[in-house]
């Protein structure tokens, strides 16, 4: 059954994913009901949207997750307050709270980012989807959080008791390799060097670093961990470039022979071994001051000590400093962008009366947070548009279809359990997983599980076409707005190294902080490496 999947394009990994995540979603919408919620189905949304693959990385998304609700919900709660004294407050006030959250999400990284991201979108859906009963916003507030820390507690649940820990042991052995190559390469001649090896093992190292960030979650001892990895990664850098521009006609076979030593240890996890041979090449470069060849080995093994063993006396010397690239550039451009954009059809919701924006500026609110954090927004959201397509099929198949067949309100939970348990095998399919997620969350936030029925089949489609109107708006907004996009993002970071180049010109006391210009300068080229990989138009030596 198993290989009959894999060459259906199910993969296994992802499919039992999602399986756990639909039967947890699933779950929380009973729950939910059972508890009298007015919104079981954000519930279930919540858990789509907190499931993680790994059991350190779910505990701490819900952990933000929780974050970032109570404090949207806050505010949703005021912007409908100030409704009362003025419309069009609503609107200003929505448009400041979500950009104010998307240029602080752009600046941030990992699970704290989609918490700030979060508090944003969740005052738009307190504030939005029922903004006609303001008597009735403090109980909205309430029900928006009790549904999502339902939503939470069964993804936790499920979540810890189903899903694995996560590995750490395939990075570190990727490191290893990573250092090993490296040392090699470092005690090869000079005239075996060429710009191809160089450029791989600096893809490699780049492409290690950038998946740290889901390694750090779970505990501190993990982000301690990382920081470690990331300090070594930097320390690796100089190392490889140590030669470029000096016209070095290296070729010491003493100290070669103990970076072979070292490299061999590593490949063969004997860490104190590997530490003990270049601790001495670092000794024999001693006596070749003139290659700079101990200086630079030099942080490289204090990283690799802190690596290896935290605690232990060759540890002790002053860390590598990691300091990472912010684009702030981009960061105040998705503030502007998500502002205006939300200001400008927010006026266009009041003037016109549409019933159904309240769903479009909720949809817009997420498009230009969210996914502003992603590194093409625009070639993302065509895969969201399809995924809410999908959504908003099933919506209306479920709605118009399926529960005019329902007598109770438990029958309407018992029928949407179909439409969520789809999700699994939308998400287990290599075809369709981009669109996934989409899917599942659209189908139920269209879904209203009350009786008796309300609306037309109308309505319905033309709520489905407000939700859908967001990804197309966005895209617009993308390409029009300060067009973002992975040429973007380039341009942005090479005119920050630049401009770092420019003070350092001009600064003469600059190189007092040294290493943390260098630090900063070597994760924006790691930053660059991974950007121009991944755009064909982007120059690959930049």
């Amino acid at each position: 059954m198993i290989d009959w999947l894999d060459r259906k394009g199910f993969a296994r990994d992802r499919m039992t994913y999602a399986i756990r995540t639909a039967i947890a979603s699933c779950l929380a919408l009973l729950l939910a009901w059972a508890l009298g919620l007015e919104h079981p189905q954000w519930a279930a949304m919540t858990v789509w949207a907190a499931s993680q693959p790994t059991r350190g990385q779910l505990m701490e998304k819900s952990l933000f997750r929780v974050l970032g609700t109570i404090s949207g919900s806050i505010m949703g709660v005021l912007l409908v307050l100030s409704m009362q004294i003025h419309p069009a407050l609503l609107v200003i006030g929505l448009a400041l709270w979500v950009g104010a959250c998307t240029g602080i999400g752009n600046l941030q990284r990992g699970f704290v980012a989609y918490s700030t991201v979060l508090a944003g979108y969740t005052a738009a859906m307190v504030a939005l989807l029922d903004n006609a009963h303001p008597e009735r916003v403090f109980a909205l507030g309430i029900d928006r959080f009790a549904t999502v820390l339902t939503g939470v507690i069964a993804a936790a649940v499920v979540g810890y008791l189903l899903a694995p820990a996560a590995d750490g042991s395939g990075l570190r052995r990727r490191v290893r390799a990573l250092l090993a190559d490296l040392l090699e390469r470092a005690a090869e001649p000079s005239a075996a060097i060429t710009p191809e090896t160089d450029r791989a093992l600096l893809s490699r190292i780049a492409e290690i670093e950038e998946g740290l960030d889901p390694h750090a979650a779970g505990s501190i001892r993990s982000r301690r961990d990382v920081r470690a990895t990331r300090a070594l990664l930097i320390a690796a850098i100089p190392t490889l470039l140590w030669r470029r521009g000096k016209g070095l006609d290296f070729d010491d076979p003493t100290i070669a022979a103990r970076l072979i030593a070292a490299a061999q240890a590593l490949r063969a996890d004997d860490l104190p071994g590997a530490r003990a041979a270049l601790h001495g090449a670092i000794n024999a470069a001693s006596f070749a001051p003139a290659t700079g060849l101990g200086d630079t080995l030099r942080p490289l093994a204090t990283a690799l000590d802190r690596w290896t063993e935290p605690d232990s006396p060759l540890a002790q010397a002053p860390a590598v400093p990691v300091v990472l690239h912010r684009d702030w550039v981009g960061a105040r451009e998705a503030a502007l962008r998500a502002t205006g954009s939300l200001a400008l059809f927010g006026a266009i919701w009041l003037i016109t009366g549409w019933s159904m924006g309240g769903y479009m500026l909720l949809g817009l609110s997420i498009m230009l947070s969210l996914i502003s954090t992603f590194d093409n927004p625009t070639q993302f959201l065509r895969f969201v548009l399809i995924g809410q397509v999908y959504g908003v099929i099933g919506a209306l198949v479920c709605r118009w279809l399926v529960w005019p067949l329902a007598t109770s309100e438990m029958e309407l939970i018992l029928m949407m359990i179909p439409f969520i348990l789809l999700g699994a095998p939308v998400m287990g399919h290599h075809r369709t997983t981009a669109n996934s997620f989409d899917y599942n969350m659209v189908v139920l936030l269209l879904l209203q599980p009350h009786l008796p029925l309300h609306g037309t089949f109308g309505s319905s489609v033309a709520m489905g076409l407000a939700v859908v109107a967001a990804p197309i708006t966005a895209i617009v907004a993308y390409r029009l707005i300060y067009p973002a996009g992975l040429r973007r993002k380039v341009d942005t970071l090479l005119s920050a190294m630049l401009r770092d180049l420019t003070d350092l010109a001009a600064d003469s006391g600059a190189l007092t902080h040294r290493p943390v210009w260098q630090a900063r300068l070597y994760h924006r080229t790691l930053r660059l490496v991974r950007l121009s990989e991944r755009s064909a138009r982007a120059h690959l030596q930049a």
